[in-house]
């Protein structure tokens, strides 16, 4: 085969590849979602680090190792539930799904857990909670670090 057909062959190949379109959401509603996964996830978590493992508010606030263990269990529960089903409750709530930046399919696990340390990182700096508000696809730093992105699901 000449080298000008394989190159027409594969000029066309990518000309007929659909374009995947995303609705991006708006950044209030990521922020509820947000908030309601603290309240049903992080919140609980809290509760049970506090009086079942550290006997009380006193033994909590005394333990340097009581927030990380709440961090710790929370990350890996939210890094399980990006990674299985793509949404965590708030996500489901406001119908949000992270989904990987090149593909469009859910993110593993590890990539999910480090999306949360990054989301750590960036939440700490201030830097990228800022970049959706100039972004056109409204992803923020850990989104662009992890190579994913938040995405409204279609009815």
């Amino acid at each position: 085969m000449r080298f000008r057909d394989i190159k027409k062959k594969k000029h066309q190949k990518t000309e007929t590849e659909p374009k995947q379109k995303y609705i991006y959401p708006k950044i209030t509603d990521r922020i509820k979602a947000f908030i309601t996964d603290m309240f049903m996830i992080y919140m609980p978590i809290m509760y049970i680090v506090t009086y079942l493992v550290f006997n009380g508010k006193d033994d909590f606030l005394s333990s340097g190792l009581a927030p990380f263990i709440g961090t710790l269990a929370y990350a890996l529960i939210y890094a399980f539930l990006i990674s299985k089903w793509g949404q965590t409750p708030g996500n489901k709530a406001y119908e949000l799904k992270v989904v990987n930046l090149k593909t469009g399919k859910l993110i593993g696990f590890f990539r999910a857990l480090f999306r949360f340390v990054a989301f750590l990182f960036t939440a700490t700096t201030l830097l990228g909670l800022f970049m959706p508000y100039f972004r056109k696809d409204k992803c923020t730093l850990h989104d662009l670090m992890s190579g994913s992105m938040v995405v409204r699901i279609k009815e």
